[in-house]
């Protein structure tokens, strides 16, 4: 029975072999990888997945799907909302760390992103199929117009790759918009700080990003009492990622 691709869940499903064929040498699975995949679908990075390493962990929200899914007996299935999905566990239970793919729905990409932060210490790495103008925003460097919220606030914690770009018809159906695949491999050293603080400080610096930082983050400062030197006269997207995460870092001392 064919399955229809629903608005709701964002469902765009690759089909293009040689597309799906670099994808897969993209990711590199090795065996003996803990491998989770995120949205399946109708498979077609799971097959080729499986073909390398096993066993392979799936979460798929899509009832009828994770049903499809369940029949092949060599996939384990979680049927959940991976914003539900405790990572962590997963981890334990398979006593190494996560490398986590997926071809995430466009409509709550931002979401899954920030809820996979929370687990960033059990991952390896994420190959992510996304639009490519959130892979863009993903990966922008400062003084670039994609730099922005979602840049510092996954940069600060990974390093991130654009790899491969994936044109509309690769899928069924076609997106209105162009992929890319990206690359997130966690920090070895990461900088200690608050994630919740930096976001607010982030946040607050790019709430009104075509005007100088004095009209935003230096009212959010003088809010919170801040005594020290952050150079106010320039606007949100000309600071690189380590002078927020030296302020953060000031602001919790």
């Amino acid at each position: 029975m064919q399955h229809v691709a629903r608005k709701r869940f964002g469902q765009h499903f690759l089909t293009d072999g040689a597309m799906i064929e670099s994808i897969i040498d993209a990711i590199a699975p090795e065996p003996g990888d803990v491998m989770v995949e995120i949205g399946p679908g109708l498979g077609a990075m799971t097959l080729p997945l499986l073909a390398r390493i096993q066993p392979l962990t799936v979460i798929e929200l899509d009832r009828d799907l994770a049903a499809r899914l369940r029949k092949r007996g060599d996939l384990e299935v979680i049927e959940s909302d991976v914003l539900k999905v405790d990572f962590a566990a997963i981890a334990a239970a398979k006593g190494r760390k996560l490398r986590v793919v997926g071809n995430l729905p466009y409509n709550i990409s931002t979401p899954i992103l920030f809820h996979l932060l929370g687990f960033v210490d059990h991952v390896v790495d994420h190959h992510f199929m996304l639009q490519k103008e959130v892979v863009d925003r993903m990966a922008a460097s400062p003084g670039c117009k994609d730099y922005g919220r979602l840049s510092v606030m996954l940069q600060w914690r990974y390093d991130i790759e654009s790899v491969l770009d994936v044109p509309p018809e690769c899928f069924d159906p076609p997106p209105r918009v162009d992929s890319a695949i990206v690359r997130m491999i966690p920090l070895a050293q990461p900088p200690a700080l608050d994630p919740a603080l930096l976001e607010q400080m982030v946040a607050a610096a790019f709430s009104q990003r075509r005007k100088l930082l004095r009209h935003s983050l230096g009212v959010w400062l003088a809010q919170r009492g801040f005594q020290g030197h952050f150079d106010l006269q320039r606007r949100a997207e000309e600071v690189p990622v380590h002078e927020y995460v030296a302020l953060a870092q000031q602001l919790q001392n």
